[in-house]
């Protein structure tokens, strides 16, 4: 008998088979045989299993009063190594994806779909990038009709590269390139309903019925044309474009997202189609993160075992972009889940590639070592919904001569690995730090370095540096440095780190009593030597495990730190501390920074940042670590941009126009923009966004605020001024800081 659970408070209960979904309250009974329950306007959907184990599906809150229930299955198949999810395999022509296949890397074109000529030139630069798929987004009659030119043209050209048509609000479009491409991309939320007007409606339950027999009368005739021809289909949900349907049963939420597939998934199943895949995007790679773990959660509930595509949209461009796709898809390869990615950059699309593939293959090689600890049991990390576990911030201490309650930041700190030759310039390494200057004396501001770490300290008798480093800790910037460099060379009101061994060893008594102590672990070690932490006043914890180790994994190894300091009541903040080797790519180190430490604090673990590359640019790890923060939506320290990578739906140069915007506005922290190429993934996509600037028509912007457009039709030489002063009208606007001048000799 199929079991599931529902709230207990709900008094009348009325069943349909219809699939599977949640609920929205932490309180629950068992019934049996149910699948969707109503209590007045409320809906709960519970799960029934039907794989081959346990008939009985429960669901528990996400967190601790949370209003989100969710599966208790886990949503990856280790908890303490990368393993890599069993799939089946999806073939899209002559590509396989799945589990037993490398993940595969892809991008889209920018080109207009009907210029053929440029279209073919674009798809041939970027198969010879090395791209396994390429996606060409096919909007109307006109431009399904070129698709057939462009898959014959490559072919004559030896380019066999699978092509997918990407498809919004246009079956009968979908039809007809279903004989010509290899795969469809149909995006849930508008394939058969109207575009979201973000309306809350009422449904009686018939009304609902009703409105899923119109999806799937719409929906099957394309099923049955890809499996005719040998189609492979995505599943793609956006964040953005959920249906007013979907939002106002489920709200704009990851819960809505994965309920939207899976109407489409179920109907691909009743008609025995299984050549598909799922993906599940956002903008926020939190959010995304969420919602793939709970559409994993689901399938393993239901016995499913189809393929993901990984993706965080409108990720933006630059480093920006970089670090938002490697927080969003790497933390999911950290946990075995992905087999194909796209890195969504408002850049050319060959450029996408690169930093594709390199997150690809940092995924591949966790799931071949399987890294990872020893197995341990994980009970308080939050899987689908984000709440931060707060490390308890510097209290000041009676008779300390300087202000320690600066040295970490309530939102995220970052760290900064400063040598003794930055001290040789005090005035620089301020600049560095983003201290403001005033008179030659440095002051924090809202980016400026939180602590340092000064792996040896200045002669006692170089006073010149010494003063550097007083004027630092005036400001209640943290000065950190070894223990053997403190005990040697005393920097006064200086911090130590320490290593669990020189606690056990004692040898920090010989320090001054009431130094501050730093600790640095790896995560690994015997839970008997953690146990020392337990009678330790530590201001911090650095967690710190090699970068080069192969079998063990950084992730794993935090979390399983995070879960013995959660399980002994320890709160002390935690640093992710990752030391770069020589030589590290500017792209691995982003990806590498937001794979390992973003997949931590996605789950709201940790504290801070302490990137270390010795021959990488001071700035560009400064910058590195607050983008990082602001990624994983902890510390917002600079404007935030939602900026689509573009497409032949696009009205405008997309790059050109965000440059511009961006030179304009990017000294407006806490203020988010959106700047995107069209509506079609517009409005809702700028879920996130203060403001946006999106193409209407050929040379027209249309301003929104939220998702609410302001002004249509703006003329496009007149936009970003028009956007300057939409922000100022609405009071978020700042005037550009000038270069201070220092007036000191």
């Amino acid at each position: 008998m199929a079991t599931g659970t529902v709230p207990a408070s709900f008094m009348e209960l009325k069943s349909r088979e219809h699939g599977l979904g949640f609920g929205k309250s932490m309180d629950f009974v068992k019934v049996s045989n149910l699948q969707r329950v109503k209590f007045g306007r409320s809906k709960v959907l519970v799960i029934r299993n039907s794989s081959s184990g346990s008939d009985v599906a429960e669901l528990q809150a996400a967190s601790e009063g949370s209003p989100l229930l969710v599966p208790r299955q886990k949503y990856c198949e280790s908890i303490h190594k990368t393993v890599r999810r069993k799939t089946r395999t999806v073939t899209v022509g002559n590509v396989a994806i799945g589990s037993e296949h490398p993940i595969r890397v892809q991008t889209m074109t920018t080109t207009d779909t009907k210029d053929v000529g440029a279209t073919v030139e674009q798809v041939m630069r970027i198969a010879d990038m090395g791209a396994d798929l390429v996606r060409i987004t096919v909007q109307g009659k006109r431009e399904a009709d070129a698709c057939y030119e462009i898959k014959n043209t490559l072919v004559q050209k030896n380019y066999t590269i699978p092509l997918v048509a990407d498809i919004h609000f246009a079956p009968s479009v979908a039809m007809r390139v279903a004989e010509c491409f290899d795969k469809i991309r149909v995006n849930p939320g508008n394939f058969a309903d109207r575009r979201a007007q973000f309306e809350t409606l009422e449904y009686t339950e018939d009304d609902y019925q009703k409105e899923l027999e119109h999806i799937e009368q719409v929906f099957s005739p394309l099923v049955e044309k890809c499996k005719k021809y040998g189609r492979a289909m995505r599943i793609g949900t956006n964040h953005g474009s959920l249906s007013d349907r979907i939002m106002s049963y489920y709200g704009d939420s990851p819960r809505g997202m994965v309920e939207s597939a899976f109407e489409f998934a179920r109907i691909c199943r009743k008609l025995d189609y299984h050549n598909f895949l799922f993906s599940m995007k956002a903008s926020n790679p939190v959010v995304m993160v969420q919602a793939y773990r709970l559409l994993v959660a689901e399938m393993n509930v239901q016995g499913w075992d189809y393929p993901l595509h990984l993706g965080v949209t409108e990720a933006g461009e630059g480093e920006d972009g970089r670090m938002k796709s490697a927080i969003g898809i790497g933390t999911l390869l950290q946990d075995g889940l992905g087999d194909t990615i796209r890195v969504s950059l408002t850049e050319p699309p060959e450029e996408e590639i690169d930093p594709c593939r390199r997150l690809a293959n940092l995924g591949m090689r966790a799931t071949e070592l399987q890294r990872g600890v020893a197995p341990f049991e994980e009970k308080h990390r939050h899987y689908f919904d984000f709440l931060r576990r707060t490390g308890q911030l510097p209290i000041q201490k009676e008779g300390e001569e300087v202000d320690y309650r600066g040295v970490l930041h309530r939102d995220g700190s970052v760290l900064m690995s400063v040598s003794l030759d930055q001290l040789k310039t005090p005035e620089l390494l301020y600049k560095s730090l983003a201290a403001k200057l005033v008179v030659g004396m440095p002051f924090k501001d809202l980016a400026t370095v939180d602590s340092i770490l000064l792996r040896e300290l200045p002669p006692a008798d170089d006073s010149d540096a010494r003063l550097a480093l007083k004027r630092l800790t005036d400001i209640s910037m943290g000065v950190i440095t070894p223990l053997s460099e403190q005990l040697t060379k005393p920097l006064p009101n200086a911090m130590v780190l320490v290593n669990l061994k020189e606690l056990s060893s004692g040898a920090y008594k010989l320090l001054p009593e009431g130094t501050r102590l730093a600790v640095s672990v790896r995560g690994d070690e015997p839970y008997e030597d953690l146990e020392i932490l337990k009678n330790v006043d530590a201001t911090m914890l650095f967690h710190d495990l090699p970068y080069t180790e192969d079998k063990i994994s950084r992730v794993h190894a935090a979390r399983r730190l995070f879960e013995f300091l959660s399980e002994n009541a320890l709160d002390f903040p935690i640093i992710h501390h990752i030391q770069f080797p020589n030589s590290t790519h500017r792209d691995d180190l982003v990806i590498g920074a937001g794979s390992n430490a973003g997949a931590l604090l996605v789950d709201g673990l940790g504290d801070g940042i302490l990137l270390e590359a010795r021959d990488q640019d001071f700035d560009f790890l400064r910058n590195t670590s607050f983008n990082l923060l602001q990624g994983c939506r902890m510390r917002n320290t600079k404007t935030e941009y939602v900026s689509c990578p573009s497409c032949g739906r696009t009205l405008f140069d997309l790059q050109e126009i965000s440059a511009e915007i961006r030179e304009k506005t990017s000294h407006l922290p806490g203020v988010s923009i959106a700047i995107m190429g069209c509506i079609v993934n517009g409005p809702g996509e700028m879920a996130d966004a203060d403001f946006g600037y999106v193409g209407g028509a050929p040379g027209k912007i249309d301003l929104y605020v939220g998702k609410t457009v302001v002004k249509r039709a703006i003329e496009m030489e007149r936009a970003t001024d028009a956007l300057i002063q939409l922000i100022k009208d609405h009071g978020r606007w700042v005037d550009p800081p000038t270069e201070e001048q220092d007036t000191g000799n």
